[in-house]
């Protein structure tokens, strides 16, 4: 199965990053996904469901720790020709 993980972290500082989304940032492209797609206001990802659900544990551990306020995500099953 694959899976597209969209996020997003709070609080938001548009004059830098702060060092939870810096934290996201590093998991993700550190993590064994593909389709990585990282930006100011949203992050995406895609990979096997267990590189998604590993990474996803892994960002929400470390961003919370990190300063994260909030964590927004959505996981979607996708199918093996979307993307």
């Amino acid at each position: 199965m694959r899976l597209r993980v969209e996020f997003t972290t709070e609080p938001f500082d548009l004059d830098e990053a702060p060092p939870h989304a810096l934290v996201a940032r590093e998991v993700i492209e550190g993590a064994e996904l593909d389709a990585v797609d990282v930006g100011p206001f949203g992050n995406t990802a895609e990979g096997g469901a267990d590189s998604v659900l590993t990474a996803v544990d892994a960002l929400l551990r470390r961003a919370l720790d990190a300063g994260a306020t909030r964590v927004s995500l959505q996981v979607n099953v996708i199918g093996e020709g979307e993307g």
